[in-house]
């Protein structure tokens, strides 16, 4: 059976509040017996919602959905044979820090959590994609690089490159997560060059250094093939992690100018030399400077080897996104970070991200999701001097005992059933019905819609020539799947 939905905004799980479908009314003729109800056959339609008070979190919902008549209410109405980008998958940052915690867990209950996280079948969520970061991020404890030296040493051959401060936690979490799910997609980002390279000679801010530019890219294919003979394949990285932000620790300040001649000159060049199939990746930096990534997409001799740009919007609105995909639309586009600061508002949390991020990054061309991170402490550790000390991990993970807080949700929306290689399609967005709608390889449709308004809104769905009656308390979201969960 296919299976149609509406277009709107980024693609957004359809937390639901639902209520019962309409049924078929029979007109009754006159001076004749009124002929026995018609009882709608159940359409193979199931929702998972998630309200703004928290009483309902991602819940399956206990309601049967049939074909109903056209109505006044308002419409989201889903054409599939109007498709968009293909989506890569939806997940998090798996920080060191995030990998400590897990780490630490005891083997069994370690291993349960895990399969919730990357396996998709049952009550799991599915995660499909996971950034890391290479080297330190600002949630290790400590900033380091795989290539630390002594004061005035060098290293440009990457003779003393190693892999050692990760091979403690994030590899073996790594390897457990590859176990469950092997196909998931992983991105590096650095945060930092080995500080022999910077102009500073520190972990935070400075810029890299010319004369390192071969060796800095060096350092990219060792890390490619280094974790290769780990099992761990990195299928995309990006050049640097805000580079326009040189105050957090670690931390690199490259305009995109360097960013260009990096790329073209040295990173490029390097990685097809050596068959390094692993994606480029620029910008990896807010909504407000799409001149950026268009920067270096305008330089031909870098364009040729950049697969597209990365965002994060800790500035600038989402739809500037579609700025760079109109400037290139060969070129993909990614949402690599966003995070939720402590304590967390469940209701407040789900609408703006899901409005932002799974609705708005996902009709802005993005072909993955990522929230940050993926685990904390009730601590809120670990960070590095100078990192956020600020940061809700999608899990509080204290030894044994994990609390699931609103990115857990927000992700879950649209990883457990816009599944890796399912193309966006078009839906329509009437009122304040937020949605963003995919089509999987399986031919099930997904779409995620989010009532902005205050009140309770009942609405439909059309999809071909079926069309279904739901409802959303305010402020609430579902994801609605047409045919195999």
């Amino acid at each position: 059976m296919k299976f149609k939905i509406n277009r709107y905004s980024a693609p957004l799980v359809l937390l639901i509040t639902m209520g019962l479908m309409g049924t078929r009314c029979n007109k009754e003729s006159e001076g004749t017996t009124p002929p026995p109800p018609v009882v709608p056959e159940a359409l193979d339609v199931v929702s998972y919602l998630s309200t703004y008070d928290g009483s309902s979190k991602f819940a399956k919902q206990d309601v049967s959905f049939s074909n109903i008549d056209p109505n006044n209410n308002p419409t989201i109405t889903i054409d599939t044979e109007t498709q968009f980008q293909e989506m890569d998958g939806f997940g998090y940052t798996l920080t060191g820090g995030s990998a400590i915690h897990l780490k630490n867990m005891s083997d069994t209950k370690r291993s349960a959590l895990l399969y919730e996280l990357f396996n998709h079948e049952d009550n799991n969520i599915g995660v499909s994609y996971l950034r890391i970061s290479i080297g330190a991020s600002d949630l290790d404890p400590e900033p380091f690089s795989y290539n630390d030296l002594n004061a005035g040493e060098t290293d440009v051959n990457m003779e003393h490159f190693s892999l050692a401060p990760d091979k403690k936690a994030l590899i073996p979490v790594l390897k457990e997560i590859l176990a469950i799910n092997p196909d998931i997609k992983i991105l590096g980002s650095p945060w930092s060059p080995p500080t022999w390279m910077k102009t500073n000679g520190a972990t935070k801010g400075g810029e890299l250094l010319k004369e390192y530019y071969g060796a800095y890219a060096r350092y990219f294919i060792k890390y490619v093939e280094e974790m290769a003979k780990e099992g761990i394949t990195i299928d995309a990285i990006t050049v640097q992690n805000e580079p326009l932000h040189p105050g957090n620790n670690p931390s690199l300040y490259m305009p995109a100018e360097d960013q260009a001649e990096f790329v073209k000159n040295h990173l490029g060049p390097a990685f097809e030399a050596a068959n390094i199939g692993t994606k480029i990746i620029v910008y990896d930096h807010n909504a407000d400077r799409p001149d950026y990534p268009i920067t270096i997409l305008d330089d031909a001799e870098a364009n040729k080897y950049v697969d597209g740009s990365a965002f994060h919007l800790y500035g600038g609105d989402i739809s500037n996104l579609s700025q760079v995909h109109n400037a290139h639309p060969d070129k993909n586009l990614y949402f690599t970070e966003q995070w939720i600061g402590a304590p967390g508002s469940f209701g407040d949390d789900m609408v703006w991200h899901i409005n932002n991020l799974i609705i708005g990054a996902s009709r802005n061309w993005c072909k993955n999701v990522l929230e940050w991170n993926l685990a904390a402490n009730s601590a809120l550790e670990p960070h590095t001097d100078g990192g956020c000390t600020e940061c809700l991990g999608a899990l509080t993970i204290d030894g044994d005992n994990v609390v699931r807080n609103p990115a857990y949700y927000i992700i879950a929306h649209a990883s457990k059933f816009a599944r890796p290689g399912s193309v966006r399609i078009q839906s329509n967005q009437p009122g304040n019905l937020a949605n963003v709608a995919f089509e999987n390889l399986n031919g099930s449709v997904v779409i995620i819609v989010l009532n902005n308004g205050d009140t309770e809104q009942q609405f439909n769905i059309e999809w071909e020539d079926e069309m279904i009656s739901a409802k959303l308390s305010g402020k609430a979201v579902a994801t609605y799947v047409w045919g195999k969960e």
